[in-house]
């Protein structure tokens, strides 16, 4: 009987000790791996602030999904007596062991300080942002244009703050010239770009980078993502494309890239190319003559010329047959995509709607409907902006 005891109690005591072991193996999981948190938040911890405060505060806004792990977590290391009171940038997907770093270790106390510079089509612009605490999203302090604009104070006295955050963003269709251009302006970077990057190479994204950071070496980060980028989409494309290579398609992304801004819209662009292609037709799209006028050095500022559309290039689509020789612009992933996986469609025609976005057409009968249209939305347009001018009122563009 005794040995019966013995035996079910030893049984029970390993039982206890594997659910334990498996217990503090969930909790070790829990505590190192990627947090709830979808988006960045602010999170603020109050001068002489408990653990205990902190650890509900994160689980009620998300940041952690268990305070009582989190606490256990910062007394088994030993830093629960190590808060630093301020407001600080938890980044999205930020582990347990991540956030107690954060809130321990200190720091500015200026939550989600960022210097963000952005390229852009029309010109570059620095921006420096900070995170609301109060609504999680980045409020704009100070903007400015480095190419026609003195640096403002706010700007001076950000980029000297240790541990600042700088992001540099590419838009989707701005050229290489444009980047580089634009890249020589950011003065918290360092080092030269000796010559443009190919059209196309440069993935349009946000790179995170280090005061002092060589432009080079950013320039290469972008052409390697590129690269990836197409690397990964190629294989999945459709097999009947009328080209035959990569590099004929990010030629195809970037007119895409610079026909439309509506993502929904970039399937059915590349639908309306690649039928033509079928059929043998001219691609006749306006950015390919402009690029072919500026060679992608900065923007037309003005509509094309009749005798421009005449004129040949070797990117003029009204003039050759087929893709022009090389990209126009730098198209984003989901262009390069829409050029990979155009849509189904019988269109062959499409002209603005007015809207922002294009009305599509099969016949020419149809398109030439559209295209009256969209002359009487232009003419109204130019009719209230005239208006506006007499009357001392100023449109919005």
């Amino acid at each position: 009987m005794w040995k019966s005891i013995a035996s079910n109690a030893l049984t029970l005591f390993i039982v206890l000790l594997v659910a334990v072991a498996a217990l503090v193996a969930w909790g070790r999981n829990e505590f190192v791996r990627p947090g709830p948190l979808a988006d960045a938040i602010c999170v603020e911890v109050e001068r002489g602030a408990s653990m205990a405060s902190v650890s509900r505060n994160l689980e009620a806004q998300g940041a952690v999904s268990d305070a009582r792990i989190f606490r256990i977590g910062a007394e088994y290391s030993g830093r629960a007596r190590d808060l630093k009171f301020g407001s600080y940038l938890v980044p999205a997907l930020a582990s347990m062991e991540d956030v107690l770093g954060i809130v321990t270790t200190g720091g500015q106390s200026t939550c989600g300080q960022e210097v963000l510079f952005v390229v852009s089509v029309a010109s570059a612009s620095v921006q420096v942002r900070e995170l609301d605490p109060a609504t999680n999203r980045f409020v704009e302090v100070v903007r400015f244009n480095p190419a026609s604009e003195a640096a403002p104070v706010e700007y001076l006295d950000a980029v000297e703050v240790a541990g600042m955050r700088f992001r540099i963003t590419l838009a989707e269709g701005v050229t290489s010239w444009q980047v580089v251009d634009a890249l020589k302006r950011a003065d918290f970077l360092t080092g030269t770009v000796e010559a443009v990057p190919a059209e196309g190479t440069l993935a349009p994204d946000s790179y995170e980078v280090d005061k002092g950071a060589d432009r080079a070496a950013l320039v290469a980060q972008m052409e390697a993502r590129q690269a990836r980028i197409m690397a990964e989409l190629w294989p999945t494309r459709d097999r009947d494309l009328p080209y035959d290579t990569p590099e004929e398609a990010m030629i195809m992304a970037s007119i895409i890239e610079k026909e439309t801004g509506v993502a929904d819209e970039r399937p059915l662009v590349a639908s309306v190319f690649v039928n033509r292609l079928r059929q043998g037709m001219r691609l006749q799209t306006d950015p390919t003559v402009i690029y072919g006028i500026t060679k992608g050095e900065g923007t037309l500022g003005r509509g094309l010329r009749q005798s421009e559309l005449r004129a040949a290039t070797p990117w003029n689509t009204y003039v050759i047959q087929g893709l022009p020789p090389t990209p126009i612009a730098n198209p984003g992933r989901a262009s390069i995509q829409a050029a990979l996986n155009p849509g189904e469609s019988d269109y062959i025609f499409f002209v603005a709607d007015g809207t922002g976005g294009h009305a599509f057409a099969v016949t020419l009968e149809e398109h030439n409907r559209n295209v009256a249209r969209w002359r009487e939305i232009e003419a109204a347009q130019a009719a209230a902006g005239a208006e506006g001018e007499e009357s001392g009122v100023q449109t919005a563009d």
